[in-house]
């Protein structure tokens, strides 16, 4: 696509990283503002209450698979992960199918 040499690639990733920390250090001269903090905190709950229905959505969505997690853990915390498999064979599947376990 691009036919970049190597001092290119290593001025833009400089570039980059200079912006980066320019950003980070203005960001960090900011958050102290009590204005930036209010004005942070009013977009946030702006975008929490608009998307609250997709969030919903998302957790009955994957509720198995959460639930089939939680599980997991709990046999896992007690080295019983055998016994998960043959109690919960369904929960098992799930996990498989999501990719969190391998066989």
């Amino acid at each position: 696509m691009y036919n970049l040499s190597e001092q290119e690639i290593d001025h833009i990733l400089t570039q980059y990283k200079s912006r980066r920390e320019k950003d980070k250090i203005n960001y960090e001269k900011k958050k102290l503002n009590p204005e930036f903090i209010e004005k942070n905190r009013q977009k946030a709950k702006d975008w929490y209450h608009s998307n609250k229905e997709r969030r919903q959505e998302s957790y009955v969505n994957n509720k198995d698979f959460l639930n089939a997690k939680n599980h997991f853990y709990y046999y896992k915390k007690k080295d019983q992960i055998d016994k998960f498999k043959e109690k919960y064979q369904d929960k098992y599947n799930i996990l498989l199918l999501h990719g969190y376990l391998s066989d």
